[in-house]
């Protein structure tokens, strides 16, 4: 009995300590997926990419606003989005302004040392998100393994 008791009492101890239990991981710093569960509202990047994103008047629209679109009714959210360059994009995720960004990124783009990248989701297309949002981005990842994004 002992013996199945130890390993609790040292992981309550280990993370019960510095304030973080095995639940928070992983964990949002900024707080990004609890502020889309209780605003509501996904601030999403689209930068124009033909066959990617398409935008000509109104929302952006193809392959990676749909799937945007769908994550954010799984969340319960309504989709806020920006059209903007890649670089304008990567200003709004330094700023704490955008959630996520789409337009035919790839994993091998010039932006990985100052936003998160999603692992591939098809061939080697990426959705960008805000650094060091893990659980935004585990969450996201998820959905995309479940729901075909690619």
């Amino acid at each position: 009995m002992l013996r199945r008791i130890l390993p609790l009492v040292a992981a309550i101890v280990l993370f019960g300590g510095c304030g973080l239990l095995p639940s928070d991981f992983p964990a949002d710093p900024d707080g990004t997926l609890d502020r889309v569960r209780t605003e509501g509202v996904v601030r999403a990047g689209a930068s124009p990419r033909p066959g990617w994103v398409e935008v000509a008047t109104g929302d952006p629209t193809g392959r990676e606003p749909e799937l945007v679109e769908a994550f954010a009714e799984d969340l319960g959210a309504e989709v806020e989005w920006t059209v903007a360059g890649e670089e304008e994009l990567v200003r709004l995720f330094e700023a704490g302004e955008i959630d996520l960004a789409v337009g035919g990124f790839t994993d091998t783009n010039a932006w990985v040392d100052k936003v998160g990248l999603t692992r591939p989701y098809v061939s080697t297309h990426v959705l960008m998100v805000p650094m060091g949002e893990n659980a935004w981005q585990s969450r996201l990842e998820r959905w995309l393994d479940d729901n075909g994004g690619g």
